[in-house]
């Protein structure tokens, strides 16, 4: 896979009162793999903001792990059936937060990594939604007439 890749990366997040939301995003990133660890680095935008979020993620096939780092921060890991807790620091104030992932699967081919995770999300320990998680990573060839941030 190239290191500069397209992202794609699709959300739902259902609540207590089975209501969704959707998030969809479209940027472009840089990739690269070391010691079979796979690593992603983009931005994302948030609307009515100046300011990105900076994100790094690294993931293998048993874990996924992103840092968010700008407007939000926070450190969060996805790993099969296990909790993870963590502070999400936002202008507004931090909250803490936790994430129980049933499902972290992660499918790679020679220009494409596709990215799998199902979780209970948490806020302040009261449940928030169960929320799925896909990422669609592209080598760039193919795509160079394409310009996103």
């Amino acid at each position: 896979m190239k290191k500069d890749v397209l992202i794609t990366i699709s959300g739902i997040q259902s609540d207590l009162f089975k209501e969704s939301d959707k998030i969809e995003i479209i940027t472009n990133g840089s990739y690269y793999k070391k010691n079979n660890k796979h690593y992603l680095l983009y931005d994302e935008v948030v609307e009515g903001q100046d300011e990105v979020i900076r994100n790094v993620a690294k993931f293998d096939e048993d874990a996924f792990h992103i840092t968010k780092s700008g407007f939000t921060n926070v450190n969060m890991s996805f790993e099969e059936n296990k909790r993870n807790i963590t502070n999400y620091i936002t202008p507004y104030g931090s909250m803490l937060i936790g994430v129980d992932a049933s499902k972290v699967d992660v499918v790679e081919n020679e220009e494409s990594i596709q990215v799998d995770i199902a979780y209970s999300l948490d806020v302040n320990y009261e449940h928030l939604a169960e929320c799925t998680l896909h990422m669609d990573i592209q080598s760039r060839s193919g795509n160079e007439g394409l310009v996103l941030s």
